[in-house]
């Protein structure tokens, strides 16, 4: 092995790691922008849920309030 090799295999090693590293950054990438997309999915499957939520409590209350009209009506006396 002459003094030339020496720094072409050490050039060539370094490359060959920082491949690796750059492959493990773009597998790390890819996952994490996988999760992200899941998560943003789910964050609008719970926003939309929120909403059917708040929908079914207003109509909920809603009948609450006229039921309490109804007896409100029922104890007045009649005058």
């Amino acid at each position: 092995m002459s003094y030339i090799e020496i720094p072409y295999i050490m050039a060539n090693q370094d490359l060959l790691a920082l491949e690796y590293k750059i492959d493990e950054l773009i597998k790390a990438y890819k996952k994490i922008e996988q999760e992200n997309r899941l998560l943003g999915a789910e964050r609008e499957a719970w926003k939309t849920e929120r909403a059917k939520l708040i929908k079914q409590n207003e109509l909920a209350r809603s009948r609450v309030e006229a039921m309490i009209e109804r007896l409100k009506t029922m104890e007045a006396p009649d005058v």
